[in-house]
């Protein structure tokens, strides 16, 4: 994220941390450019007052260094001439201050569901091919029948595979903040997803760490 505001900055910081991110701070345009020139940051939430450069300049600059990671610009209240100006200078949508953090993390989520030319549309996993623009999930050439919700915990699981990722973070994820009943839920979905990859003949790919949460790990091996 590119904010000089220290207290939106860590407040956004916050939100996505929560939400399963891991974010990166950037207090000038300059120093934005650096990091999103040496990093390949899945998106970049980059307000547009920014000193050094502002988040036009930034904007442009990446999108001239061949950089397509999705951004989503933040303008100040009712500035239409930013917001054309940010989609013109290459920003992928826009939201306006002050915003609701559920609606930045939903629009940061919408954005890098996008896939933007140039991202992986496919995430492999030993015998495991889960397409991400068709939202399909393919066990060697056999096509895994999957509700809208187990897709979604399965992406998330396999996008994060090999870290471990909490209960709450997979509820806000697929959900959203609030949820009565969360906890058993994803249990339930979680069991019926490993039913499903186990009788596909994908194994047990899905570990839990109780009290911790849950695991994707490669499914190279045999179960």
């Amino acid at each position: 994220m590119a904010e000089d505001d220290t207290r939106v900055a860590a407040n956004v910081r916050k939100g996505l941390e929560r939400a399963g991110f891991d974010v990166d701070i950037a207090q000038r345009g300059d120093e934005a450019v650096v990091a999103a020139e040496a990093f390949d940051y899945d998106a970049i939430v980059l307000d547009v007052m920014l000193p050094g450069q502002d988040g036009i300049a930034v904007s442009k600059a990446l999108r001239q260094a061949g950089k397509q990671m999705p951004i989503l610009m933040l303008t100040a209240l009712d500035a239409v001439v930013e917001r054309v100006a940010g989609l013109d200078a290459g920003a992928d949508d826009y939201l306006s201050k002050p915003f609701a953090m559920v609606e930045l993390i939903a629009r940061v989520k919408a954005l890098l569901r996008r896939r933007l030319p140039g991202h992986s549309l496919q995430i492999d996993s030993g015998p495991m091919r889960l397409d991400t623009a068709a939202r399909t999930l393919r066990v060697e050439s056999a096509l895994v029948p999957l509700t809208a919700k187990e897709y979604a915990i399965l992406e998330y699981l396999m996008v994060n595979r090999g870290q471990l990722v909490s209960r709450i973070q997979v509820l806000e994820h697929v959900w959203g903040f609030e949820l009565e009943g969360g906890d058993n839920l994803v249990e339930v979905m979680l069991g019926r997803i490993r039913r499903k990859l186990d009788l596909a003949g994908a194994g047990k790919p899905i570990t839990t760490v109780r009290g911790a949460g849950y695991r994707f790990e490669n499914a190279d091996q045999d179960p």
